[in-house]
């Protein structure tokens, strides 16, 4: 397992990010436990998590093994803030209220003193932009929160947002966790340039693509009923968001490259990611310990160029306007 730092900060994190979504969900605590363990013993140590996972409960879990672990300055934390925690009228939302008594909420759950990231869950239509990143600025101040970050952004949020942080001299985002895959590349349009240009990290959140990418899906066969599309039990993950010509396409096209190099269409579609410009650490989920091991196959390797080459291919979709436009002035410009 590799390390690499986060954007343009000092901090190292691994190339693998371990997603607890799954804690008290899809794996009991012991199991949790267990593929944390193995997740460290491999050489990681970046875990992502949030406050409303499971209702608290991937926080608890998580941070009774942080406990058991006993040196917390080995491991990386990141946790989440924004959506609804409670019933009342501010347990939702990026309020400096919502934002003090989650990130006390937080702590409380993980057994620990700080939050290595903290992250805004989502954007916020409803609260001043200000009044966001001035209680995060007082967060890392007060010595709870190391670092800040943002997820579910556009370009032009994240970009205000820099640019607030700057004038008025306080903490910045320093890492984006938006979502991007083989499936989902428009990621690539504004927001990864962005992040380059900027030197912010970037941990993409469903880069298997809740599932599909990971070769249980097939043409004209029925869905598994063992899987999250087969149980309809993930928004973004059913049939409806996902199956399409473009899907199928990829899954071929993964499928057919992962027979050649000896992998997984996981474990593919994973280095895929790893090998984009600018990515920091993609940000996968495992409910057992023979998916967390199949995952960790996806590093250690590299994919060729060519094999790079017809996963673009498999997964391109046409640009809009103005992408299209631009791209065809700079291929026309070059090529003069």
């Amino acid at each position: 397992m590799e390390y690499r730092f986060m954007g343009r900060t000092g901090l190292k994190v691994s190339e693998l990010c371990f997603g607890t979504q799954t804690f008290g969900w899809g794996a009991d605590e012991k199991t949790a436990h267990a593929m944390a363990d193995r997740f460290v013993e491999a050489g990681s140590n970046f875990f992502d998590t949030s406050n409303t996972y499971n209702e608290g409960q991937a926080e608890i879990i998580l941070g009774r093994w942080l406990k058991s672990r006993g040196h917390r300055s080995d491991f990386i934390v990141a946790t989440k803030v924004f959506f609804p925690i409670g019933e009342g009228p501010n347990d939702t939302g990026l309020s400096r209220k919502h934002i003090f008594d989650a990130i006390d909420g937080s702590l409380r759950r993980l057994q620990t003193d700080y939050v290595d990231l903290y992250q805004v869950h989502c954007w916020d239509m409803c609260t001043p932009l200000e009044e966001t990143l001035w209680a995060l600025d007082d967060l890392v101040r007060a010595g709870k929160v190391r670092y800040l970050g943002a997820s579910n952004f556009t370009a032009s949020q994240l970009d205000r947002a820099l640019i607030l942080s700057r004038m008025r001299g306080w903490s910045r985002f320093d890492c984006l966790q938006p979502e991007y895959s083989l499936l989902v590349r428009s990621t690539e349009w504004e927001l990864l340039p962005l992040c380059r240009a900027e030197g912010v990290g970037v941990i993409p959140w469903s880069p298997l693509a809740g599932g599909w990418l990971t070769g249980k899906y097939r043409r004209g066969e029925p869905l598994p009923p063992d899987s999250r599309a087969g149980r309809g039990d993930r928004w973004d993950d059913l049939p409806d968001q996902r199956e399409s010509e473009l899907t199928w396409r990829v899954i071929d096209t993964l499928t057919e490259i992962s027979k050649e190099c000896g992998k997984t269409p996981a474990q593919v579609a994973l280095n895929w990611l790893l090998q984009q410009p600018g990515i920091t650490a993609p940000i996968f989920g495992a409910r057992t310990l023979e998916q967390l091991e199949g995952n960790l196959g996806g590093v250690g390797w590299a994919l060729s160029e060519d094999e790079i080459a017809q996963l673009n291919d498999a997964s391109n979709i046409p640009l809009p306007s103005p992408y299209n436009f631009i791209a065809r002035y700079t291929r026309k410009r070059d090529s003069e």
